[in-house]
């Protein structure tokens, strides 16, 4: 207890800046929900032909997994907050639109024809009438979906829009349980205190509607009152949407904006570029770090939503340009950088120094029951062992599906786990291989024993920058700026930087910046 205090106190402005990211994008995506929502509640209440397709429809967005519709709305709307909101709105629809249709179907025909009788038009019932008595099951509609949107918006750190999700995907990454509990804990108490004030406000109000519905009814000469009141409502949802929109593009200035993708390695790199940038230039510097996997963070260096991001010469080859493995590492950086340069107007810098290869690692007693050494050795008794990979990794071809025709690999079975907690799964006996990087911190942490690769398959993944070209011919210095880290680190040197975010739990930013202050390549 102590200890993860210790961290809520030491890391207390992270945590409140990522809180307040949290609820800007909670609050924007329920607004955006509510003004699409309930007019389509309202809509199909008086066209009941349409009330089928369109329940049917949001019923089937809610089927989609949060993840899927990500991955699906990044090539189209790019990475960040965008492609969050309109994720969490879709989710929030189904809610705010059935409770809209069920209160204003199910309201006792008798006050309609008292409505009726009195005078009112259709537009005048569901104004005066409808909406009011229908207010309490909309606000449960509301109520609900702003619930699930805080929980929700946690996935939006997977493609850099911030919040809370950040310390909770971080903190899986590097198997530190103080950084989930401070990204988890604080989601939950706004969760609920979410819930309570829309509880409070649905209570409040929904005894004014009854008030006014009455009065509706018995008198109608109350109907500027009445619009105005409702114009005041909608007015103020708008501008408040308005304004928290504003908020979020006022500050937008030309910038460099640097990714990552979503494990400690990258997050140590994508912080020593913009340092670097930082302290060489008068350029002003964003961090989107933490994105995702290969397909994210290139996807998003395509769409322009970032300007450069360290990749491995062959997750270029195999991965992105589906070439075969090649083993000649001078080779793979040629065929690189100029296919990449030719297809996507990216150009590779000068690699940093260090191979972070694909690696199969076990436990000791692992190894010593079954005598490993070898992949080749693991061949042989693959038939009877559990595979605990990376969620990439059993889906590449230069992963788990080349490396079992190479050696022809059979496991009992293949139960992916990304991040750190394929380690945890690996150390509790829930898995006996994973797949690991030839730099990872953690292999030291829990003791693994490497298996050779006998065969030479995996290619080499020598680590580097890449920028788009745009970018560099607007800013040409980064290139001297970038390349001054070129043959800095070994893998002795990233497997000790590992280690200190993985298994000493320092933070990323951190180790970046000393490292690079101890080569001289920073001020202090």
């Amino acid at each position: 207890m102590n200890a993860f205090w210790n961290y809520l106190t030491t890391n207390y402005h992270q945590i409140f800046n990522l809180l307040g990211q949290h609820i800007y994008l909670s609050v924007v995506s329920v607004l955006v929900a509510i003004v699409i929502g309930v007019p389509l509640g309202i809509l199909i209440s008086n066209e009941p032909k349409l009330s089928k397709p369109i329940i049917g429809a949001t019923n089937v967005i809610q089927a989609v997994p949060s993840l899927a519709l990500l991955g699906f709305l990044i090539p189209f709307v790019g990475i960040g907050s965008t492609p969050a909101i309109i994720m969490v709105v879709l989710y929030s629809l189904l809610p705010i639109v059935k409770n809209t249709y069920t209160g204003l179907t199910n309201i006792d025909s008798d006050i309609l024809e008292a409505a009726k009788g009195i005078g009112l038009t259709k537009s005048q019932t569901m104004r005066k009438v409808q909406l009011p008595l229908a207010f309490p099951m909309i606000m449960a509609g509301i109520r609900i979906s702003s619930v699930t949107a805080v929980g929700l918006m946690t996935i939006a750190a997977f493609i850099g829009a911030g919040g809370l999700g950040y310390l909770v995907f971080s903190g899986v990454q590097t198997v530190d349980n103080h950084m989930i509990l401070a990204g988890a804990i604080p989601a939950c108490i706004l969760a609920l205190l979410i819930d309570f004030v829309v509880g409070k406000l649905e209570s409040t109000l929904s005894y004014t509607s009854k008030q006014k519905t009455s009065q509706s009814i018995s008198k109608v000469s109350n109907k500027k009152s009445r619009k105005k009141w409702l114009i005041s409502i909608s007015s103020l949802l708008l501008i408040t949407a308005g304004a928290l929109t504003f908020f979020s593009t006022a500050n937008a200035k030309d910038k460099i904006v640097i990714g990552s993708k979503n494990f400690s390695e990258q997050l140590i790199l994508g912080n020593m570029l913009a340092d670097l940038i930082e302290n060489k230039t008068d350029i002003q510097v964003e961090r989107k770090l933490n994105l995702g996997g290969t397909q994210v963070a290139f996807s998003a260096l395509q769409k322009g939503d970032v300007d450069l991001y360290v990749e491995y010469t062959g997750t270029g080859l195999v991965n992105i340009l589906k070439e075969a493995p090649e083993n000649n590492p001078d080779k793979v950086y040629t065929v690189v950088q100029k296919e990449f340069r030719d297809k996507y107007g990216i150009e590779w810098l000068k690699p940093i120094g260090f191979n972070n290869t694909y690696a199969l690692a076990v436990r000791q007693d692992t190894a010593k029951q079954y005598q490993l050494k070898t992949i080749s050795d693991l061949a042989k008794v693959s038939d009877g062992l559990i595979m605990g990979p990376t969620i990439e990794f059993p889906n590449r071809p230069d992963g788990l599906i080349g490396l079992s025709k190479a050696y022809r690999l059979s496991f009992k079975d293949v139960k992916a786990i990304d991040g750190g907690l394929r380690y945890t799964a690996l150390a509790n006996h829930k898995s006996d291989v994973i797949d690991a990087f030839s730099t990872d911190g953690l292999i030291q942490e829990f003791h693994l024993k490497v298996l050779k690769d006998d065969k030479k398959f995996f290619p080499p993944y020598y680590a580097a920058p890449i920028i788009k070209k745009e970018t560099l011919k607007e800013h040409p210095e980064l290139k001297k700026v970038l390349n001054s880290l070129s043959g800095k680190l070994t893998d002795e040197k990233m497997r000790e930087l590992n280690y200190k975010v993985d298994s000493l739990k320092q933070s990323p930013a951190k180790v970046a910046k000393e490292f690079l202050e101890k080569e001289g390549l920073v001020s202090k």
